[in-house]
């Protein structure tokens, strides 16, 4: 991993084992449902629901300061805990450790890898819960700098900026809207100008990150290059959230940020 542009924000499964017990590593299995954690997770992980406790009943990021404080204050979490994000789902390592630099936190990771490469690799897995001691928290503000924003997406310049969608190509085709087809007034799609990367293509078979030449290849091949701005989007913003990781910590891109908003606001405009 150190060839990445910033290795350091990459934890392998031994460096975790190795961690299990150290006060101050608090793992977060992040995921849509409870159900995988419920059936057995990593000793001393806390569950985070996506559903909850990141999104709002019109599946925008929920980025209320107060909230967030709450969240980590209830999961023992303080601003000098070094956080490690996995789950059974690809890109929420990638979309914990956005928000968290969101909000400030120094010392957040992602595990290479995720939940499929510890089991794989027969890794101990518990169903008993941690003992928590709450904490008091303080975030920053949300980091501006880290969102694309509406009017940011409708003007963007195709001379310095690249719009990068990483859903599906089924999505980014009308032919599903979030994973189903449309219903209702639904409109399905992609942004205009917008180009398709599927985010797991930044994968290996075995969840782990594809090495720093294979994803500058995979991006440069696409026109995403260090020069130019990339802003990218998916249905909630989960899963460019994990394309962002990679384009600004793997590969050092300096202007990388993530629309949030994403198809779920952008379909709702009528014009």
């Amino acid at each position: 991993m150190s060839e990445y542009a910033h290795p350091e924000v990459l934890v392998d499964t031994q460096w975790l084992a190795d961690h299990l017990h150290d006060p101050n590593v608090r793992i977060i299995e992040l995921d849509m449902n409870p159900n995988p954690c419920n059936a057995g997770h990593i000793p001393g992980a806390i569950f985070w629901n996506m559903s909850t406790d990141m999104l709002l009943p019109n599946f925008s990021m929920n980025l209320d300061t107060a909230t967030w404080e709450k969240l980590l204050g209830n999961s023992g979490i303080t601003n000098d805990t070094t956080v490690i994000g996995y789950g059974d789902f690809p890109a929420i390592g990638g979309l914990l450790f956005w928000l968290l630099k969101l909000f400030g936190h120094s010392d957040v990771r992602v595990l290479n890898g995720d939940r499929r490469k510890w089991v794989a690799e027969n890794r101990p897995l518990t169903t008993e819960s941690p003992t928590i001691t709450p904490t008091q928290y303080h975030l920053q503000p949300p980091d501006p700098s880290l969102r694309a924003f509406i009017d940011d997406v409708r003007n963007f310049n195709k001379s310095d900026t690249v719009l990068v969608d990483v859903r599906t190509l089924e999505e980014y085709n009308g032919e599903l809207f979030m994973m189903q087809p449309p219903q209702g007034n639904q409109r399905a799609g992609h942004i205009p100008g917008a180009i398709h990367l599927f985010y797991e293509l930044a994968l290996n078979n075995d969840g782990t990150f594809k090495s720093y030449n294979q994803l500058q290849k995979l991006y440069g091949e696409h026109g995403i290059t260090k020069d130019k701005q990339a802003i990218v989007y998916c249905a909630v913003g989960g899963r460019s959230a994990h394309t962002w990781f990679v384009l600004k910590y793997l590969l050092g891109y300096p202007n990388v940020r993530n629309y949030d908003g994403s198809w779920n606001e952008w379909s709702q405009i009528p014009e």
